[in-house]
């Protein structure tokens, strides 16, 4: 019976680990990693790149992924793009959320200055060079980060526009529509 009960314990450890091991693998992976992944499936695609830096605590972070969850924003937004997130700017006393290796280095490297603050947008090719990013007008001192006022608006359908040309009038309008209706007040 005890060695019953050893070996269950044993098969329960190593099960545990095996189910904990994607986890741990994901976890990983550098921002290098996940833009050199992303980059080949749009190439594959025929896409661009979305990049996506941003923080699990930062509120207009979570209302910029409300908008690429939303099933209609899905839709256009993957049209063009493939979307790929990297945390940066976690707080190293939170043990629930880490940076990811490499973000802010990569993200630097795509042309944030300094810290730009959250999220941080770039729009690059599926080379990976930077198309454009969410400096408003260049500014590095305008991120627009979730587009909610009516000049961020316009700014973010710039970006579509100059990254993403397969975008129809139809899906510039609907993207407008639904930052419109959804900017908080």
């Amino acid at each position: 019976m005890v060695l019953h009960q050893k070996l269950s314990l044993v098969a329960i450890l190593a099960l545990g680990a095996m189910l904990a091991a994607p986890a741990l693998a994901a976890a990983q992976e550098t921002a290098t990693d996940l833009f050199a992944r992303a980059r080949a499936e749009a190439k594959a695609e025929h896409k661009n790149v979305l990049m996506v830096f941003s923080a699990s605590w930062c509120g207009p972070c979570k209302l910029y992924e409300r908008f690429l969850e939303d099933p209609q924003m899905k839709s256009i937004t993957e049209k063009a793009f493939v979307v790929q997130r990297i945390d940066v700017g976690e707080f190293t006393s939170e043990s629930r959320h880490a940076d990811t290796p490499g973000g802010v280095v990569l993200r630097t490297s795509l042309g944030a200055e300094g810290e730009p603050g959250y999220p941080f947008l770039v729009m690059t090719g599926e080379d990976g060079n930077p198309i454009i990013n969410s400096y408003r007008n260049g500014s590095t001192n305008a991120n627009v980060g979730y587009p909610a006022s009516p000049e961020e608006i316009d700014w973010y359908l710039a970006m579509l526009k100059r990254a993403a040309p397969t975008l129809s009038p139809d899906d510039l309008a609907a993207t407008q529509a639904w930052l419109d209706k959804h900017a908080p007040h």
